[in-house]
């Protein structure tokens, strides 16, 4: 690993340089989606995918040390994540022969994806949602609505779930569909977050047409196929989670370092997020050791998902006190953009309500309702 990790940071001295001076401080969708090929085209972006597809066939843990690398160079953050660490190994995985040749194009962000998974009412409780693809000679036909898209105002693609069987039971008659944003019927409209920005969408399907063959993997066993991209994405908090635990011992380095007297509140919160993520950033690596030794993580990644994004928002809640009035203000802008942001951490990726009942029903084997 040594030589891997030394080629890399030869690339990024040469790349990162280069990218910086192109944009001069840009961060723009279009400047990160630039960084983002320049990483594809090292193959470093795309590190854990087969060689067939453009990537070094890395292991895990080799990723887990490229992208502390990369993050410790101060490089942006890759903006199409959910389309490298998500829909990308799910196409690879159940995609046709055409549907696969996106793989390429997600790499070097000619084509930007979403995941239609989220649904008014719904929430991010997958089996309870109602959009409806109905098969219509060699078309689905689909209606619907979906919320809290991530990249939604941005994506060129979809990873659609809908339910095709309204009659099977809740988690069956559901298939993956996917499509192009620019398909006749689709409507994209922002959802303004209290930072400023727009991560997320609402996408509205009225009666949009899409050809039988995207579908993705078998018909009604959609759910089947999202297990297996919700699969990355829990790996993704693994790292996540790690990072948090790196985050919190810097703060309080930080705190220390400025001889600064600190509430008794304050360094009670501190030592106690302290021990939690310790003990978050072992279960991360337990769960991380486990896939790199070809196990399927169980209950651990919903436990590791729940504490990571409410822990991150008691993060950046101290962070906002320790700033004190600038940060009220937003004189501190990093402590007030990281205080709202982290708002949608116990949002992204799965509700912390939806995920505590998964946790009680299939790790406590408590009663329902």
């Amino acid at each position: 690993m040594d030589d891997l990790l030394a080629e890399l940071r030869t690339w990024l001295g040469d790349a990162l340089p280069k990218w910086k001076a192109k944009w001069n401080g840009d961060t723009s969708w279009d400047a990160l989606c630039d960084w983002q090929r320049m990483m594809a085209e090292g193959k470093w972006a795309t590190a854990s995918w087969p060689l067939k597809y453009g990537g070094r066939g890395l292991g895990t843990m080799d990723v887990l040390a490229i992208e502390d690398v990369v993050a410790a160079s101060g490089a942006p953050q890759i903006p199409g994540m959910i389309g490298l660490k998500n829909v990308a190994p799910t196409l690879m995985k159940f995609g046709n022969e055409e549907q696969q040749k996106s793989v390429a194009r997600i790499g070097s962000t000619d084509e930007v994806w979403c995941q239609g998974f989220s649904e008014p009412g719904a929430g991010s409780d997958l089996a309870s949602l109602r959009t409806r693809a109905v098969i219509d000679g060699d078309e689905f036909v689909i209606n619907g609505q979906k919320v809290w898209t991530s990249n939604g105002m941005h994506a060129s693609h979809m990873q659609l779930l809908a339910r095709t069987d309204p009659d099977a039971p809740k988690h069956k008659g559901i298939s993956a569909i996917t499509l192009s944003m620019k398909t006749p019927g689709v409507e994209v409209r922002p959802i303004k977050q209290i930072n400023g920005g727009a991560e997320f969408a609402e996408v509205f399907f009225t009666d949009v047409r899409v050809p039988v063959a995207n579908l993705l993997g078998p018909l009604h066993e959609g759910w089947m196929v999202t297990m297996t991209t919700l699969g990355h994405e829990r790996a993704g908090v693994a790292v996540f989670a790690g990072r948090l635990e790196q985050r919190i011992r810097g703060l309080i380095e930080e705190v220390a370092k400025r001889d600064v007297r600190v509430s008794p509140v304050v360094s009670d919160e501190l030592a106690e997020m302290y021990v939690e993520a310790r003990v978050l950033g072992a279960m991360a690596r337990q769960m991380l050791n486990k896939i790199a030794q070809g196990g399927t993580p169980g209950s651990e990644q919903s436990v590791i998902k729940m504490v990571w994004s409410e822990l991150s928002q008691r993060v950046d809640t101290v962070v906002m006190g320790l700033a004190g009035i600038e940060g009220v203000t937003g004189e501190n802008n990093s402590a007030t953009l990281g205080y709202l942001s982290a708002r949608s951490a116990t949002i992204a990726a799965g509700t912390s309500d939806i995920v505590k009942n998964i946790i009680g029903d299939r790790v406590l084997g408590l009663p329902r309702d």
